[in-house]
């Protein structure tokens, strides 16, 4: 039991939790706030101040950006906004198709595709896709397992893919391949027409022919248009304009026959086989207006194989190399001594086999004594003596300015490209040197091409005219009117159709009589002339034993309109000359012509 505390003991501890009441009195209790402590301190509100006052600061930050945005940068922005929404567009435009006179299509634009391959898409097996995509594409079953091994996705399987072989893919119906649309040139007649035509690069620009040539006409001219994008950078059809999708169905059209180009070329084709020969070719033209019926090279290229091809073949040499014409000159220095009244129609000429030009010696092609010829017998037996001796009545400077108003030493107004001017002496050379003269009086000692030696002869056939050689007709429709053609210059005038005549009435004798006689044909009168050229080096002289053989002919005599020449260059053999080599290559294309072209049989024929 506890010992009671004593009275002093108790009240000492009564005072002390006294004190201790007090003390815990003083201190602020939940409900009960000393009313000398305030209620909010001044830290407080100026906190919420500065707050308020930055939020105020903040709204009219934003108003003010607001009204620059909206009202003093409104028009500025919306601008640059539908900007970003637009975007210019050119959609892609076929080239217009090329076609002979006949309308045969020539060159078209037609679709392909890349094939594109994603392994990680197949439904079936590598195995079984393989093998049934194969033999569609050309491609070997373990070739094309490799291939979808070697990514799992974006392959490209091949190129230019014909619209055919892609149909026949499609309707496999399997996951995994993807077909990219392009479009690619296609030229339907390989390489028949491939001079004349050319091609186009990878690029879609012209590089030979009138593809290089008339590419301001055979590019459609489609317009620029802006459409909207959606957000995603696909384009929205909606906002295109009208119509803008629509192309003209206008086409260009040439002078070339497909049917005589084919025929001419292979009558080259026969001839350059039997005396493994170089090159050749064929040109048949009208001469009323210029056009080319046909012009035929080889050996040529396929366009549509053009990276295949020797990149020299690119460039048509009828109208890109020189050569010296030899003998086809003949006649037009008959036309030039005529029209100058230096001769006669009926004038004979002493020729003795060989005549000196001051230390040179001059002979005929073949060995021959001592005879008297006419003009026309001239050009039968082809003699240089003879021709020597019918330029010496002109004067030098008369017959050099005849030369040059022929148009040799420059180049052929024509509509094919890389046309090279011809090369002829200097005025002050020909004139001060004698032999000069005489050889070009018998088509040596100046070059020119073998489209300007048809050009030339054409103005024989036509009456004394010069007119420009030309393969386009122009742009036509579906209905095949005309709508736009090409401007040619005026023909010049540059002999009489008095002289013209007469000339090719000489060199109908030439076909009847002389050393054209493989050219005829019966019941028509056709005029012509054979040339056995020597071949001139680049490096200067004659290549030894090469040769150019060549035969030009002008039909028909009573009302001549058709020039057709055939060149072949560096044939082999002993026989190989202009009446055995280029001759028979003329008579079957104007056997080609004369249905095609209607030509009724000749009134009067000269016969031996």
């Amino acid at each position: 039991m506890p010992k009671p505390l004593s009275k002093t003991k108790f009240r000492n501890l009564r005072n002390l939790e006294f004190k201790r009441e007090r003390k815990f009195s003083k201190q602020p209790q939940p409900g009960n706030i000393d009313p000398k402590i305030p209620e909010n301190p001044p830290n407080i509100k100026s906190r919420l101040l500065l707050v308020w006052g930055v939020l105020m600061v903040s709204l009219l930050g934003l108003a003010f950006n607001l009204y620059n945005l909206q009202i003093l940068q409104g028009k500025k922005l919306a601008e640059r906004a539908r900007n970003q929404q637009m975007v210019n567009v050119r959609p892609y435009m076929p080239r217009r198709p090329v076609v002979d006179r006949g309308n045969n299509m020539l060159a078209i634009d037609r679709p392909v595709y890349n094939l594109y391959t994603h392994p990680k898409l197949f439904d079936q097996s590598q195995e079984e896709i393989a093998e049934k995509i194969g033999p569609i594409i050309g491609k070997e079953k373990a070739d094309l397992i490799n291939i979808f091994q070697s990514k799992r996705s974006g392959i490209l399987l091949a190129s230019n893919v014909s619209e055919a072989i892609a149909d026949k893919l499609i309707s496999l119906r399997l996951n995994g391949f993807e077909f990219i649309q392009k479009y690619s040139r296609f030229y339907p007649q390989d390489d028949l027409v491939a001079d004349v035509v050319g091609y186009v690069n990878l690029d879609r620009r012209g590089q030979a022919g009138v593809e290089y040539s008339q590419e301001k006409l055979l590019e459609r001219s489609g317009q620029t248009v802006r459409m909207s994008r959606a957000g995603n950078g696909a384009l929205m059809p909606d906002h295109a304009p009208e119509g803008f999708l629509n192309s003209d169905d206008l086409k260009l059209q040439l002078t070339i026959d497909n049917r005589l180009q084919r025929l001419a070329r292979a009558a080259l084709k026969e001839q350059m086989t039997k005396f493994s020969a170089k090159r050749g070719a064929v040109i048949v033209m009208d001469a009323v207006d210029g056009s080319l019926l046909a012009l035929v090279s080889q050996p040529t290229y396929n366009p549509n194989r053009y990276s295949q091809a020797d990149i020299s073949l690119f460039k048509n040499w009828t109208v890109a190399d020189l050569y010296e014409p030899g003998s086809t000159f003949k006649p037009v220095n008959v036309a030039i001594a005529l029209e100058n009244g230096a001769i006669k129609p009926d004038d004979s000429f002493e020729d003795p086999g060989s005549i000196q030009i001051g230390k040179h010696t001059i002979k005929n092609a073949e060995r021959t004594g001592y005879r008297r010829l006419t003009i026309a017998e001239i050009l039968q037996t082809s003699s240089n003596i003879g021709m020597v001796r019918i330029m010496q009545r002109l004067k030098p400077s008369i017959y050099y300015n005849w030369l040059e108003r022929l148009g040799l030493g420059q180049k052929v107004d024509t509509d094919l490209p890389f046309e090279v001017s011809g090369q002829l002496k200097s005025q002050e050379k020909f004139i001060t040197s004698n032999i000069e003269p005489a050889t070009t009086s018998f088509g040596q000692g100046f070059s020119l091409t073998p489209l300007q030696l048809v050009q030339i002869h054409a103005a024989l056939a036509n009456g004394g005219k010069l007119v420009t050689p030309h393969v386009v007709r122009g742009l036509i429709d579906a209905k095949e009117r005309i709508h736009y053609s090409i401007p040619l210059p005026e023909p010049r005038q540059i002999f009489s159709a008095t002289t013209t005549q007469k000339v090719v009435e000489m060199m109908e004798t030439v076909v009847s009589q002389g050393s054209g006689k493989a050219s005829r044909i019966s019941g028509y009168r056709i005029g012509g002339k054979t040339g056995t050229a020597q071949k001139a080096s680049p490096n200067g002289g004659y290549i030894k034993g090469a040769r150019i053989t060549s035969f030009v002919a002008i039909l028909p005599v009573e009302s001549p309109r058709y020039v057709v020449f055939a060149v072949v260059d560096e044939p082999k053999g002993e026989n190989a000359y202009g009446s055995t080599v280029a001759a028979p290559i003329v008579k079957n294309v104007i056997e080609a012509l004369i249905p095609i072209e209607q030509i009724p049989p000749s009134k009067l024929t000269i016969d031996n």
